[in-house]
């Protein structure tokens, strides 16, 4: 029987090539998107390679009643081997689901809730992608929301430093799945195509730079998704990677970011996340 593998937002970009990758790695892949268009074209792109028939399952991973409903299901399957949370988002305007910041609730209550939800049936490993964004970051988590003004890169990156926390403290948590981090580094996606042209994701004081930091960004962004998801597919296939490592946009393991490794943070983050993603019953009327 074939080994099962989950990559969520997998229908295109690095998800879709992380997918590829592990399809060639002898997984049968299951990617999860929002968009039943893009993921049948992403199934027929990972099935015209050959090997184990991938498929597609639909869930708005920014909803979380359907994060719930696609863990109960994945889960109803029975064993998994590989779960990498590849979903990301930036939002240029402040923005919220449900009552809760827009870039906490996809970058890292998302992905919490659906690896904790899957915890029972993993078998082999959980791959959190990360971001750079990490050092932008306020290190506060008192609330979903930090103190201060708006700007999307910042608070987008405090969301991956959150979800790099949880990472790191699931780790030391837990023995039965290895947990890993895989951060991508960058590359030419609709996320970055998309939201890093405007200086209002930025802080006033980087405004004044923007040229220089739009070019930073445009640099960062410009490899192709296939180089960016070697990370990620490397964390999910290396069984010589011990729990708690993360690898780097070079595809080798790194120095976690220190706030991230704080266990103040990591317990903060902690109560935050089971304030605001509890695990429980999947609500009458949510299907994939």
């Amino acid at each position: 029987m074939a080994r099962r593998a989950v990559i969520t937002a997998g229908t295109g970009g690095i998800g879709l090539e992380t997918a590829l990758g592990l399809t060639e790695a002898g997984y049968a892949v299951t990617v999860v998107g929002r968009n039943p268009e893009r993921g049948a074209r992403a199934v027929d792109t990972i099935n015209a390679r050959g090997g184990e028939p991938a498929r597609y399952l639909r869930a708005d991973l920014s909803k979380l009643d359907e994060v719930r409903a696609l863990a109960a299901q994945i889960a109803a399957e029975g064993q998994l081997d590989v779960l990498v949370n590849n979903v990301g988002a930036m939002y240029p305007d402040h923005t919220r689901i449900d009552g809760v910041e827009a870039s906490f609730v996809v970058n890292h209550l998302s992905p919490y809730l659906l690896t904790e939800s899957l915890l029972p049936v993993l078998t082999g490993r959980v791959v959190n992608v990360t971001s750079g964004a990490v050092t932008a970051a306020k290190k506060v988590f008192d609330d979903t929301e930090p103190p201060g003004g708006y700007y999307g890169f910042h608070w987008y990156g405090r969301a991956k430093l959150a979800n790099l926390a949880y990472t790191l403290d699931l780790a030391q948590r837990q023995t039965t799945v290895t947990v890993l981090a895989a951060d991508p580094g960058g590359a030419a996606t609709d996320m970055t195509d998309g939201t890093l042209r405007s200086p209002k994701i930025v802080s006033p004081g980087l405004r004044l730079l923007w040229p220089l930091v739009r070019r930073t960004f445009e640099r960062s962004t410009s490899g192709p998704a296939s180089t960016a998801a070697r990370p990620s597919i490397r964390a999910a296939t290396d069984d010589t990677l011990a729990t708690g490592t993360v690898i780097g946009p070079r595809a080798t393991p790194v120095t976690p970011h220190r706030a991230a490794a704080d266990p103040r943070v990591q317990h903060a983050v902690r109560r935050l996340s089971q304030r605001h993603a509890p695990l429980g019953h999947v609500p009458d009327g949510i299907s994939n």
